[in-house]
């Protein structure tokens, strides 16, 4: 019998991108994607339960589905997606509802994934120069996000030491650069312009979109547990990043820059969350060489993925902009997948 997947997020880029590689692997029998709208991507054979954001229905739908691994996508890394509150509930309350339900009595979860992001480290003067996975963070806590992204990180291990039977997998994920995904680094790279904090030029790493899915991916089939930094090799100085991309720093004053960035934030010129103030003036290292040892190859250094962005950024820039996107509709969705009229190996 082949693996039993639930994917949380199916709605979020990183759901459904999982959700799609799942898809692909003959080991795995069936993948369930749960989230909060219909999915953006299409889907061949992932059955999609809505749910609310803090997921209280989970406990019913993994004992239900009978669900032996569960990858949660689903963390905000970006704090002005959402306000303060929905943030708490999505990263924090959501997560504990999660975890209850691999939990519990009589459980058939035997492996737990949990997307997360080097944001847990912060960023300050006092950083070495790569943070190992077991290394305390220096800078202290300073942003609401950093706050749940930690306050998750204890909920996992506190759930990995009561649970020793269980298979728990943290990855720590680097600034994410990709031709799809939208983040507030490439948002503002592709308005070309980047927010800097004058008098700085910090040292940064980045990971390929491509490589974020292959390493959860990996991890999931290899049923590799513990806790992972995911980066490309190396670190790029952020003019450089912004001279790659075809794009202009544009630096704000050291004492309180989100003060001066805050009139072109409300114009929507520029994205300038509070993570990103610390980042842009000190940066941030960490060594990958625990996921390599596990056997796992990037594609992408930190520089290649800052190329590959560029690439596809002035490919989109030169064609006008990306296609359209998918939307779904489930009853055509359940026409496609169950209806007798349709040919197998010939349907869309």
């Amino acid at each position: 019998m082949g693996r039993r997947v639930l994917v949380t997020g199916l709605d979020t880029f990183w759901g459904g991108r999982m959700a799609q590689a799942l898809e692909m692997d003959p080991g795995v029998d069936m993948v369930l994607g749960m989230g909060t709208r219909e999915p953006k991507v299409p889907l061949e054979r992932t059955e999609f339960v809505r749910a609310d954001q803090t997921y209280s229905i989970l406990n019913r739908i993994v004992r239900a589905t009978q669900v032996d691994t569960i990858v949660h996508t689903f963390l905000v890394t970006n704090s002005e997606e959402v306000p303060g509150r929905t943030l708490h509930e999505i990263n924090v309350i959501g997560t504990m509802n999660l975890l209850a339900a691999a939990g519990s009595p009589g459980t058939p979860v035997e492996q737990v994934v949990v997307k997360s992001s080097t944001h847990v480290y912060g960023s300050s003067h006092k950083d070495p120069a790569w943070f190992r996975e077991e290394t305390p963070r220096v800078a202290p806590v300073r942003t609401r996000l950093e706050r749940s992204l930690i306050e998750v990180e204890s909920l996992v291990r506190d759930f990995a030491e009561d649970n020793p039977k269980l298979l728990v997998t943290l990855l720590r994920f680097a600034h994410v650069l990709g031709s799809d995904i939208v983040t507030p680094i490439t948002s503002n790279l592709r308005r070309r312009v980047l927010p800097a904090v004058f008098g700085f030029d910090p040292l940064l790493q980045f990971v390929e979109e491509d490589d974020v899915v292959r390493s959860l991916e990996y991890v999931t089939r290899h049923r590799i547990g513990g806790t992972y930094n995911v980066a490309g090799a190396g670190k790029l100085p952020w003019s450089e990043v912004a001279a790659i991309s075809g794009a202009h720093l544009l630096p704000f004053s050291p004492v309180s820059p989100r003060t001066f960035a805050a009139p072109l934030v409300r114009l929507g010129l520029v994205q300038f969350p509070p993570e990103m103030e610390a980042v842009a003036r000190f940066g941030r290292g960490v060594d990958t060489t625990r996921l390599c040892e596990a056997g796992f190859e990037y594609r992408y250094t930190s520089a290649g993925a800052v190329e590959s962005f560029a690439r596809a950024n002035n490919l989109r820039r030169s064609t006008g902009g990306a296609s359209s996107a998918y939307q779904y509709q489930q009853d055509v969705e359940m026409f496609f997948r169950h209806s007798p009229a349709v040919v197998r190996g010939f349907d869309a």
